[in-house]
């Protein structure tokens, strides 16, 4: 059996705005969330071979941090942009409360969270999708397969990609699955590598409250 570890960036200055491509850091809130979260990995035991990340300083920084919360920073660490978030387009940088009286509320949900409609000139979670998941499935999974113990720092919407690919999820079933920031998601693999099972190192609990105060954040939308 073959274990693989995601882990969504920590929180960032930007929160409440559509960050996309944009390179914020995470702010001082979530490196202290992160150095939590990859406590509960060293009591585990955890050891990885490799780490994977985008070229974006939110996603690297916060798979430092776990790394040296582990005692594990010297391993090698590969950053590539097909693992980047979804690109926002012309939402990027905006206020997500204003752009919900700017466009509606309807057609701001339909461009965060449907699988294919992008917002002008970004990315739907689709095009996201597809070119996330194929270096996911070569790269990233081809280490795996190697045996080598990997850990992927990514974002939300590549991410969800990852997890729709991995889960078989529907594209109507997608809309709804979210990933709260930091806490480690387990994927258990057998000899073929298909998952047996996958878990969060947290409770039910903590899951729903970690996504509940991101939707806090951003104002419902």
């Amino acid at each position: 059996m073959q274990k693989f570890v995601i882990i969504r960036h920590g929180l960032t200055e930007w929160s409440n705005r559509f960050t996309g491509w944009t390179d914020i850091d995470i702010a001082p809130e979530g490196a202290e969330m992160t150095k939590k979260y990859a406590l509960r990995l060293k009591e585990k035991g955890f050891r990885f071979d490799i780490g994977y990340t985008s070229v974006l300083k939110r996603g690297i920084k916060t798979l430092e941090i776990a790394l040296q919360v582990l005692g594990q920073e010297n391993i090698p660490i590969i950053k590539d942009w097909r693992l980047n978030e979804r690109n926002y387009g012309d939402l990027q940088g905006q206020n997500k409360a204003e752009a919900v009286k700017k466009y509606g509320e309807q057609q701001v949900k339909l461009w965060r969270r449907s699988y294919d409609v992008a917002p002008p000139q970004g990315e739907s979670l689709r095009d996201t999708y597809n070119r996330s998941v194929p270096y996911f499935k070569d790269v990233v999974l081809g280490e795996v397969r190697k045996g080598k113990k990997v850990i992927l720092s990514g974002h939300h919407n590549s991410l969800r990609a990852i997890i729709k690919y991995l889960d078989n999820v529907s594209d109507d079933d997608i809309v709804n699955v979210s990933i709260p920031y930091c806490i480690p998601l387990i994927y258990e693999f057998d000899d073929n590598l298909k998952p047996l099972k996958h878990y969060y190192l947290a409770g039910d609990d903590e899951v729903k409250q970690v996504i509940e105060s991101i939707k806090n954040q951003t104002k419902g939308v």
